[in-house]
């Protein structure tokens, strides 16, 4: 199966906004005509179904992925005591570096998860973890933050390597466009459930979004089955990709199905985490995923070492979130759900807080 591209075009030249400008929500107040209407139901369905959708956004370019990862080649081709002056234990490993060996998959702690792989069809099982996951990460905050928030440690300072003078440029430029994608998606989505199209969006201002691209050093793990990233769901509300060089990415369809993914150039990959399923009371529900080393990752490698290529793979990937003191709970005519009592109201900081204890963040280790 191919999951179908969604093209945001139309709907940005609707709402004014053909240029990235996040969060524009309050700039126009039109209603959108019966076709974009069928897109934005698209949307909604895609994401209820799937988990995981598509997009083509003229804003974001192949050549702005491809100077993003570039530089975070450069950067994770670094020597490991370079990198490890970027780390932040202290502050949950939510902003700058997070070394290999530290992200530990949920499906490598949660026994309720793992009682469910077990009742998998063989064909549909994921890879399974022995350990934390062989990639690198770099935690970098997108946008404004809060002036006053309960959770500091979730909406602190960046940090900048030293010896990337374009580091700064590259990061907030490659974050905003993302984030902008992300903020067209969530309106869309918010129209196809049938609720008020800043539903989502007015929730996600000021929220402690994470551009936070992993690198995995394919010259040391190129083993078909080596796992990156074991099978595991994303904390947030939905999280954004770019196209990775290498392949390797699996997600899992609500039905169980077991889909390799493939980002068409010039495309992004939207996937849905916890917190949209908190607001539609499970309507969407959490994408689960992982990335492995596969033969087409490996007849990547081999293309990559003829072509004198970097070996290591970057996942250009953004946690866009809920803001952290906003309450989490269903919305609209989700509140009226059988399984609404399944999400009771927490605030999104709190929620993500305990979802950090769950998986050890808060210790030594983190999650995938």
């Amino acid at each position: 199966m191919e999951l179908p591209v969604v093209d945001l075009s139309s709907y940005l030249g609707f709402s004014g906004r053909e240029a990235a400008s996040p969060l524009g929500a309050e700039e126009f107040s039109g209603q959108p005509g019966t076709d974009l209407l069928d897109s934005c139901r698209e949307v909604s369905r895609i994401l209820r179904e799937t988990g995981a959708l598509l997009v083509k956004d003229p804003r974001c370019s192949a050549q702005d992925n491809d100077r993003f990862i570039d530089m975070m080649e450069t950067y994770f081709e670094m020597p490991d005591d370079f990198k490890r002056l970027q780390q932040r234990p202290n502050l949950h490993y939510q902003v700058g570096v997070t070394p290999e060996g530290v992200e530990v998959p949920r499906s490598l702690v949660d026994e309720e998860m793992q009682e469910k792989l077990n009742a998998m069809p063989r064909e549909y099982k994921p890879h399974t973890p022995k350990g934390p996951d062989h990639k690198w990460r770099y935690m970098w905050r997108a946008g404004p933050r809060p002036s006053n928030t309960r959770f500091k440690e979730l909406n602190s300072e960046p940090v900048i390597p030293q010896g990337f003078p374009e580091w700064k440029e590259i990061m907030d430029s490659w974050g905003y466009k993302m984030i902008s994608t992300v903020e067209v998606v969530a309106e869309m989505a918010a129209i196809g459930f049938g609720l008020p199209r800043d539903a989502f969006t007015s929730l996600m201002k000021q929220g402690p979004h994470l551009l936070a691209p992993t690198g995995s050093d394919l010259s040391c793990y190129n083993e078909e089955g080596t796992i990156f990233a074991g099978y595991h769901y994303d904390l947030n509300f939905l999280t954004i990709h770019g196209r990775s060089r290498f392949p390797g990415l699996y997600i899992w369809l609500r039905n169980g199905e077991k889909v390799a993914v493939k980002v068409p150039l010039g495309c992004l990959l939207i996937q849905t985490g916890k917190q949209i399923e908190w607001l539609t009371a499970g309507e969407c529900i959490a994408g689960m995923h992982e990335v492995v080393v596969t033969s087409k990752t490996r007849d990547a490698i081999k293309v990559a070492k003829e072509q004198n290529r970097s070996l290591w793979r970057v996942s250009s990937t953004l946690f866009a979130h809920i803001t952290s003191d906003a309450e989490l709970k269903p919305l609209g005519r989700f509140a009226e759900s059988s399984l609404a009592s399944n999400y009771p109201a927490i605030p999104a900081g709190e929620y993500v807080e305990q979802e950090l204890s769950v998986i050890n963040l808060k210790g030594k280790k983190g999650f995938s």
